[in-house]
């Protein structure tokens, strides 16, 4: 297969995952620059009604069953998601025709590469970061680009998936994902790196992957120095960020969460925005700081952030029923459990947290991290809950359940508890409930999660 260096000459494309977020992302990019862009699912089966594929079609990309049809000789290239294996049809139909296939990572690392691009990297926070920082840009009329892993809320109320926009500027946002390495393959204009913490990979390796970010941003790098491990990283001072007592060229202070907002002052200008949680501020903060090293004021990135409408189930409120907030949240690794969980914390005396974790491997990997740090942000009168591991299929070891950290949590003295299905959560739940609670539901990668949460709060 020929190396690809640009995608200048190249017009029609097919993409074998196309309805997951990364993949679904540059999809819509491509198309939005003019592409003939068509790409499969397993999820697209005929005659059943699928939403991303009406909104993919709706941006001109031709979906197919994942069944090799969509394949022929005029496709150039073939772009494949990591989940998908050389015996999909697809592949080896695109490897019978000659087609090259590569990687979603490269393609983006392609895309990248023709614009004036900032990527947000980090174990934390990206998306909502991303589109802070877009929101920010397309305030101050810079009409960027961006290439997301969760869908905006502003661009959703389009009536788009909400997860890329093309922009006729020259800037490009981007995620930088360490989770599968990918991020040592951009060479952006600017780097940002919100945190380092144990994740998907033991802290040296991902102190490696960050360095070589750092490495390959070809301007200025932009870091957290309220986070331990990634001011390691710092190379100036100046372009750095804190929201602790760390100097730094960007300092939030006097953080006010007032129901679902916050308010805060970045170098004593002030800033409000409808989100909550500390965590939320530095990711304001990281924003701000990019934005105003390319030229734009303080004052107009708060004006930028007022505007910000989230990130789709990023503590989204479905509502208010019986006295009880119910909010989605992706949080999915211990550093955002508890960042999740305390972010309600001012909202209402008492927070009930769900929590269903997803993979054997990580959550064994990360067990006693999730255990430490959601014990850590339980108040004495708030309550974690937790249902079965999710099982996306493979060949996983099924050694170890959520009931097992339930109850380590219940031996540091915390309101642990383990409801085996899911769906019998509710029905366990409602003797706890108060009439002024939270009830917080987290989880991530099980697409039913949702339809789930939704259910549930109707059913309130």
């Amino acid at each position: 297969m020929k190396q690809i260096k640009s995608l200048d000459k190249i017009n029609n494309f097919f993409f074998i995952g196309v309805a997951g977020t990364g993949m679904s992302a540059l999809a819509q990019f491509l198309s939005g620059t003019g592409k003939h862009v068509s790409g499969s699912d397993r999820y697209f089966i005929e005659n059943q009604y699928n939403e991303t594929k009406e909104k993919l079609e709706a941006e001109n990309i031709k979906c197919f069953s994942q069944n090799g049809e969509g394949i022929t000789s005029n496709i150039e290239l073939v772009i494949v998601s990591t989940a998908i294996e050389d015996t999909v049809p697809e592949v080896q139909k695109a490897k019978e025709l000659g087609i090259t296939i590569i990687k979603r990572s490269d393609l983006l690392a392609l895309i990248a590469a023709s614009k004036r691009t900032i990527a947000v990297g980090g174990t934390s926070g990206k998306s909502t970061t991303g589109g802070m920082l877009f929101q920010i840009l397309e305030t101050a009329g810079y009409d960027p680009g961006i290439i997301s892993g969760a869908g905006l809320v502003s661009i959703i109320n389009e009536g788009k998936i909400g997860n890329a926009k093309v922009g006729t500027g020259d800037w490009l946002i981007i995620e930088a994902d360490e989770s599968d390495g990918s991020i040592v393959k951009y060479k952006p204009e600017i780097g940002l790196l919100l945190n380092i913490d144990k994740d998907h990979q033991e802290i040296d390796e991902l102190i490696e992957i960050f360095t070589t970010f750092k490495e390959n941003t070809k301007g200025a790098f932009v870091v957290n120095r309220s986070n331990k491990l990634s001011a390691t990283l710092s190379s100036n001072i100046e372009n750095d960020f804190s929201s602790n007592e760390k100097e730094a060229g960007y300092k939030a202070t006097n953080l006010v969460q007032n129901g679902m907002n916050i308010s805060f002052n970045i170098n004593n200008i002030p800033f409000n925005l409808k989100t909550i949680g500390k965590h939320n501020m530095e990711n304001a903060l990281a924003a701000t700081a990019v934005a105003n090293s390319i030229g734009i004021s303080l004052e107009l990135c708060a004006k930028g952030l007022e505007q910000y409408d989230g990130i789709y189930r990023r503590h989204q409120l479905l509502g208010i029923k019986n006295g009880i907030t119910v909010l989605d949240d992706y949080a999915h690794n211990p550093a955002k459990c508890a960042a999740s969980i305390m972010a309600c914390q001012p909202i209402a005396p008492k927070v009930i947290a769900w929590f269903q974790p997803h993979g054997y491997g990580p959550t064994r990997f990360l067990r006693n991290d999730f255990v430490a740090e959601i014990a850590a942000a339980l108040r004495p009168q708030d309550e974690i809950w937790m249902s079965e591991i999710f099982y996306a299929g493979g060949t996983a070891v099924k050694d170890i359940s959520a009931n097992d950290l339930i109850n380590d949590i219940k031996a540091l003295g915390k309101n642990a508890f383990f409801v085996e299905d899911r769906n019998n959560l509710l029905t366990n739940l409602s003797t706890h409930f108060t009439n002024d609670c939270v009830l917080l539901l987290m989880g991530a990668r099980d697409p039913g999660l949702e339809i789930f949460s939704k259910n549930l709060y109707q059913q309130l």
